[in-house]
């Protein structure tokens, strides 16, 4: 049975996976990330708080993996396979970005990261969390108890870690790196999603190895909106034999 790594978004958690994972056929590792419910932060915040989060996800992969990942978790995901491509079999990115190229616009993301976690600590997570459902790019997301229990569990600290760590604003960009880049990957966007679509294009166009499919009833979290459809995109991308594994194939007695 193929394996997989699922890296959740921000504010969730690996049981935010459990509704798919059942219709999947793999053995999925869903943990939560750092700084989300109990799981700990890494020791220093920025870019080395973002550097030893990947070098941690990294270690716990011991046969090449098949990682998929959700906005922050696609960014994580695709670090990942940046810098230890032998540990990921492929790749699937949801509503993910390589990063922002300026220095100037990482600057100013992760200020504006810092607000948002200043707000949390201050106000709390019940108020962050409130503002937070309020934006745009989340106004296609059903909302069900248990979304709202996952969201609201976690801790004023935590939270905020996380953007300190993980954050737009830390993450370096990867957009030299996708050209290089020989692990299949499929990118999936909502077409209600229009600024994580057209960056999905764009990054379709950089790798050598990528596809792109946009799912026509579904905004930013396509596997909470359009469901069905993600498994069936996921399962038949998990499943697809690709030249270079033909040519594996060959070479082994």
């Amino acid at each position: 049975m193929r394996r997989a790594l699922l890296l959740h978004g921000f504010t969730g958690a690996g049981s935010s996976w459990s509704p798919l994972t059942a219709s999947l056929n793999f053995e999925a590792d869903c943990p939560d990330l750092p700084g989300h419910l109990d799981a700990a932060l890494p020791a220093r915040s920025g870019r080395l708080g973002f550097d030893a989060t990947i070098e941690a996800l990294a270690a716990a992969i011991t046969t090449p993996t098949m990682v998929v990942g959700y906005s922050q978790g696609a960014r994580l995901a695709l670090a990942l396979a940046v810098r230890h491509p032998a540990k990921v079999s492929r790749l699937i990115l949801e509503s993910g970005t390589p990063g922002l190229i300026r220095h100037h616009d990482r600057a100013l993301r992760q200020a504006e990261d810092e607000a948002r976690a200043v707000q949390i600590e201050t106000e709390g997570v019940e108020a962050f969390i409130r503002d937070w459902e309020r934006l745009p790019l989340f106004k296609g997301i059903p909302h069900s108890d248990a979304l709202n229990a996952r969201r609201r569990s976690h801790s004023p600290q935590g939270l905020a870690g996380a953007l300190r760590c993980m954050g737009l604003g830390v993450q370096p960009s990867f957009w030299s790196d996708l050209p290089q880049l020989r692990v299949p990957t499929l990118l999936i966007t909502g077409a209600n999603d229009a600024k994580f679509t057209a960056i999905a294009r764009k990054m379709a166009a950089e790798l050598t190895l990528g596809w792109h499919v946009i799912v026509p009833t579904a905004g930013h979290a396509v596997h909470l909106e359009a469901p069905e459809d993600w498994v069936r995109e996921v399962r038949d991308f998990a499943q697809a034999v690709f030249s270079h594994e033909y040519q594996q194939e060959e070479q082994r007695p």
